[in-house]
């Protein structure tokens, strides 16, 4: 046996009770399990881990992740390996970088710079593919051939597929362009895509019917996967909006996970129940629905993502030019403070609850880590007049988190037997929200052993074995013989997020061993040099 690791409370991702067993790893699959007192020969190893006092469980999977980029980027990606994170999902929100003509490929690029930073112009990474299936190529390459730092699965990005078909109009696609779609979602999901997302508070993607979600949708339960929206309200809307999703979903005969599905804003303080009790039913009469939730209250987008539609219909060049335009600009204002924007989920924007974590221009710096309000007193202004100014010189780079969540919506949620752990994380901007570094030992620290509002065995199913089993993965997921050694080792006593508002890079507490196929990118606590992570494709299952 390559590695034995003696000794350890297993934690197995099933949310069955923990045992202390031995586990062998040989091979990089999990080749023996030798549980305390069943009798069983104790394996050996050429190496022995002591694992007493420790919990092993599987790898973590980070269901909505923003590492497109960095995954590219930063070969140490400890933000995710140090949280015990061993797969990502990524190809959120219905924007990313594949599939893209060189056209889309710009547009795209100046769209989500705050998500991944990678505008137009900086050479930090060669944006040398076009397909899903190149996507994930790259990723595989990674580093010099080498590979990249954790295990990468992607889902087709409705917003960008509606760029490249339609463009950014605010109209009905043609029958035409409908098809166009769906054969580029065919595409991505035939090259190892594992399901659909959208970003429908984000342009161009919100700018879809029903109908047109519904036929994409259909192409996806074709192939067996999945659809991942972020709907069309968190806020005044956002019942309607889980409704419309459900809905749509079981219209097309596909499985649906609810993209950080929460329930933000005065309007829903207290009404978790109702979004659990919609779900309920709809489980109850057959549906297929999974969702994720991050740990924390704060969101985490785009000073741009909080425009009006109609503000940024035309793409990024479109948007800058109305903003420029003091009677356009002055309408945009009116819209977003006195009758609430489409972006801001409905909801009037309270200037004092947008903080700005990033920005694009370093020479704008002076603005991260303030609320829009604040660095308006600080100039003696209007606080739209700082979030104009600011959008225009930052060219609509600028990330913000967006203090909206209610905490007995955040606890009421995560206890479902649906729900999944992601990140929501946005690795860009010089002071991003801590959950893209703490997300994992969060849960496990906070709301397990300090709340106990989970025990130990359903967390991490909810955060290995249920997200591998929404994302078809046949030996991942869990700690059982034959499965790939994707392990985690953590001590439940000192496990904890390190990451704060003040200090959110800080790496997280109690997490000493992280192995992907068997080879330890963690290892007494600090990151090796070892490059194991690969795309993850779903091999095609047409039903």
């Amino acid at each position: 046996m390559d590695l034995v690791i003696r000794d350890a409370r297993v934690t197995d991702g099933t949310g069955n009770a923990a045992y202390r067993a031995d586990v062998a790893v040989d091979g990089g699959r999990i080749s023996a399990i030798a549980r305390e007192g069943d009798g069983a020969r104790r394996p050996s190893g050429r190496r022995v881990v002591d694992a007493d006092g420790l919990v092993l469980s599987p790898g973590f999977i980070d269901m909505h992740a923003h590492s497109d980029l960095a995954l590219l980027r930063d070969p140490d990606h400890s933000a995710k390996a140090a949280q015990g994170v061993t797969l990502e999902v990524i190809g959120q929100d219905g924007l990313s970088y594949a599939p893209v003509d060189d056209r889309t490929l710009a547009q795209v690029r100046t769209a989500i710079t705050g998500w991944n930073g990678g505008a137009p112009g900086s050479t930090d990474i060669d944006f040398d593919w076009r397909t899903v299936g190149g996507f994930l190529d790259r990723l595989d390459h990674g580093f010099d051939g080498q590979g990249i730092a954790v295990n990468a699965a992607y889902l087709v990005p409705q917003g960008t597929v509606r760029m490249l078909a339609v463009g950014w109009e605010d109209r009905d696609a043609t029958p035409a362009e409908v098809e166009h779609m769906k054969r580029l979602v065919a595409e991505g999901l035939e090259q190892g895509a594992v399901g659909l997302s959208s970003g429908l508070t984000y342009t161009p993607g919100m700018y879809a019917s029903d109908g047109e979600l519904t036929e994409l949708c259909r192409v996806v339960a074709a192939y067996d996967g999945y659809y991942c929206p972020h709907h069309r309200s968190y806020g005044a809307g956002a019942l309607r909006a889980y409704e419309e999703m459900v809905a749509l979903s079981r219209e097309a005969g596909c499985a649906l996970h609810l993209a950080h599905a929460t329930m933000n804003f005065g309007v829903n303080k207290g009404r978790a129940p109702e979004l659990l009790a919609l779900l309920d039913a709809a489980l109850a009469d057959g549906a297929d629905i999974t969702l994720d939730t991050y740990p924390y209250l704060p969101g985490c987008t785009t000073l741009a993502a909080m425009l009006p539609s109609w503000a940024a219909e035309g793409g990024p060049d479109a948007a800058l030019a109305r903003l420029r335009d003091d009677a356009t600009a002055e309408r945009i204002r009116q819209v977003m403070e006195v009758e609430g924007a489409d972006g801001c989920h409905g909801v009037p924007i309270d200037w004092d609850t947008i903080e700005i974590s990033g920005v694009s221009d370093p020479d704008l710096g002076g603005h991260v880590g303030k609320t829009v309000a604040a660095s308006a007193r600080e100039r003696g202004e209007a606080p739209w007049v700082t979030a104009r100014r600011l959008l225009l010189e930052d060219r609509l780079g600028s990330t913000i988190l967006q203090y909206v969540g209610h905490e007995e919506n955040v606890q009421a949620i995560m206890k479902h037997p649906v729900h999944t752990g992601g990140s929501d994380g946005i690795l860009h901007g010089a002071k991003p929200h801590p959950r893209a570094y703490g997300t994992f030992p969060r849960y496990l620290g906070h709301y397990v052993r300090e709340l106990g509002v989970l025990s130990l065995e359903e967390c991490v199913a909810h955060l290995t074995g249920r997200p591998a089993a929404r994302l078809r993965l046949p030996d991942r997921g869990l700690v059982r013989e034959g499965y790939r050694a994707d392990l985690v080792l953590f001590d439940p006593e000192t496990v904890a997020a390190g990451a704060t508002f003040e200090a959110p890079r800080t790496l997280p507490a109690g997490i000493p061993h992280v192995l992907i196929d068997g080879r330890f990118v963690i290892e007494d606590g600090r990151r090796t040099d070892v490059l194991a992570g690969r795309s993850v494709r779903r091999t095609v299952r047409r039903a």
